[in-house]
C-alpha cells in the first residue's frame, strides 16, 4: 500500500490531477526543485494506465516511429526519439539498483507480409534518427517459438515493476512536504480553483495528466483515439522467451516474462465498441495455449490508451496557469516520465530542448481525414447504439460526459461509452475517461 494524506489542504502552488507514472514524475521532479504539490487522484495511486500496463521501457516501440515519421516528419520523430530516451535514462535512474528494473533486448516481429512491411518502414524510420537495430530475417532466431517472418532487435532495453516506481516517486513527494490525495476526483477548475468532490483547493497551476484530461479547455476528448487493450498472465512449462515482444501484424501479440510469468497482451478494441470482450479473452487464451502447450493463465486485466491524430503526443500549456499531458499511445512508460521532465521543465524555467518541436503544429491532409474519420466513426457508434437501446431497460441511462448511449463491457463488467471512452462501474461511479460525474443509476 503506497502512503497518501488524509486531508485535502485549501491550497496548493501546484496540483497534479492523476497519480499515475506522469503525474507522480511530474509531482516529485516539481517537490524536489522546491515547489509545493498536491497530487489528487479519483481512485488509487496507479488505479489506471501506468497500474494495468505490461511496462516496457523501450526505445523499439512496435511501428510507432514509422506512423509518427509519416504524420508530422523527421523533425519531430528526432524530437520524441531524444525525449523518450530522455525518459528512459531518467526512469533507470530513478530505479538505480531496485531488482525490478531488469535489461532486455527488445523485438519488433512480423509474421506476414502485411507485417513485414511494417518492420521494412520502421527500420528506415529508426535509422532516420540513428536508432541502432538488428534486422533480422526469416529462420533468423528472434527467441519464439513459432515462425516469425521478419523482426528487428535493440538489444539493451528495459523492463520494470510499475507500482514500485509509483511507490519511490510517492516517497519522494511526501519527504519534500507534497501530499497525495486519494479518493478525490477532480470536477472542474474556475480562476484557479479546482472543484474536487472533497472540496476546493485553490492552485497557481494545475497538471492534468489523467490519460484522456478531465479538465480541458482545447477539446482533447474529440481530439484522441481512445482503445482499450487485454493482458494476461501465464504459467509456462519449460523456458519462456527472456526478451521482450511486440508484433505488428494485424492482430497484435505483445510478451514479456515478470517473476517467472508470461505476460501476453492481446487484442484492442475502441472502448463501448466491441460486443464480447469476454470472447477476445477466450481467443486470446486460446493462442498462448497453441504458442506455449501446458500454458495456464493466472490473471488478466485490461488498460486503457490514447492517440493523437498526428501520433505526437500532447504536452504543454492549454490555457493561463493549466498544462496537460496525454496521447502517449501505448508508450506510457518512456513517454509518460519524458512529459514529466518537460511539464517541470516548463514550469521551473527550464525548458527541455525538445519541447518546442514536439508542440509545433504537425496536422496533415492524411491527418485532417483521420480525424474527420475518427468524428464519423463516434457520430456512427452513437447512432448504433441508440438504435440497440430501444426498448432495453437495463442500461443505466446516458454518459454524463456528452450523454452517449452506454454499452455493457461483460468481461469487465462496466458500462462502457463508445463516442470519447468514459467508463463506469456497476454502480454508476466513474472509472476513467473524460467524464467526470457518475451515473445517476446503474445496474446490471
Amino acid at each position: 500500500m503506497i502512503p497518501t494524506d488524509p486531508t485535502l489542504p485549501e491550497s496548493t502552488e501546484v496540483a497534479v490531477v492523476g497519480a499515475g507514472l506522469t503525474g507522480l514524475a511530474t509531482a516529485a521532479l516539481l517537490a524536489r526543485s522546491g515547489f509545493l504539490v498536491t497530487v489528487l487522484e479519483a481512485r488509487a495511486v496507479g488505479a489506471v494506465a501506468t497500474g494495468n500496463t505490461t511496462a516496457k521501457v523501450s526505445l523499439l516501440q512496435g511501428s510507432v516511429m514509422s506512423e509518427l515519421r509519416k504524420h508530422a516528419g523527421d523533425t519531430a520523430l528526432e524530437a520524441y526519439v531524444a525525449a523518450n530516451r530522455a525518459g528512459q535514462d531518467w526512469i533507470r535512474s530513478e530505479l538505480a539498483d531496485d531488482p525490478s528494473l531488469e535489461q532486455r533486448d527488445a523485438f519488433t516481429y512480423s509474421t506476414t507480409p502485411t507485417g513485414d512491411s511494417a518492420i521494412d518502414a520502421e527500420a528506415e524510420a529508426l535509422a532516420a534518427v540513428g536508432l541502432d537495430v538488428d534486422v533480422l530475417g526469416e529462420g533468423e532466431h528472434a527467441g519464439l517459438p513459432y515462425p516469425v517472418t521478419r523482426a528487428l532487435r535493440m538489444r539493451g532495453q528495459w523492463q520494470i515493476h510499475p507500482m514500485r516506481l509509483l511507490a519511490h516517486l510517492a516517497e519522494v513527494i511526501r519527504e519534500h512536504g507534497g501530499s497525495i490525495v486519494t479518493d478525490c476526483r477532480v470536477l472542474g477548475l474556475q480562476d484557479g480553483k479546482l472543484r474536487t468532490s472533497r472540496g476546493p483547493l485553490q492552485a497557481n497551476q494545475v497538471v492534468v495528466a489523467s490519460g484522456s484530461p478531465v479538465i480541458d479547455k482545447a477539446g482533447f476528448f474529440a481530439r484522441l483515439r481512445v482503445s482499450r487493450s487485454l493482458a494476461a498472465a501465464y504459467r509456462v512449462p519449460g523456458e519462456v522467451p527472456s526478451g521482450m515482444y511486440l508484433s505488428v501484424d494485424a492482430v497484435g501479440r505483445s510478451l514479456r516474462t515478470s517473476q517467472g510469468l508470461l505476460l501476453v497482451g492481446g487484442p484492442s478494441w475502441t472502448t463501448g465498441r466491441e460486443q464480447d470482450p469476454a470472447k477476445m479473452l477466450a481467443s486470446l487464451d486460446e493462442w498462448v495455449v497453441d504458442q506455449f502447450p501446458g500454458a495456464a493463465r493466472v490473471t488478466w486485466w485490461a488498460a486503457q490508451d490514447y492517440q493523437t491524430v498526428s501520433r505526437v503526443p500532447f504536452v504543454g500549456p492549454t490555457g493561463e496557469g493549466l498544462w496537460v499531458a496525454t496521447g502517449f499511445n501505448k508508450w506510457g512508460m518512456t513517454n509518460g516520465a519524458a512529459a514529466a521532465l518537460t511539464l517541470a521543465g516548463d514550469l521551473t524555467g527550464s525548458p527541455m530542448p525538445w519541447a518546442e518541436a514536439l508542440r509545433s503544429p504537425h496536422l496533415t491532409l492524411r491527418d485532417g481525414a483521420e480525424f474527420i474519420g475518427a468524428q464519423a466513426g463516434v457520430a456512427a457508434a452513437a447512432v448504433t447504439s441508440a438504435v440497440r437501446h430501444i426498448g432495453r431497460h437495463d442500461a443505466p441511462g446516458a454518459c454524463t460526459h456528452m450523454g452517449g448511449s452506454l454499452e455493457w463491457n461483460d468481461l469487465e463488467r462496466t458500462w462502457d461509452c463508445p463516442l470519447h471512452g468514459s467508463r463506469f462501474a456497476e454502480d454508476g461511479a466513474v472509472l476513467e475517461g473524460p467524464a467526470v460525474e457518475a451515473l445517476s443509476r446503474a445496474s446490471k
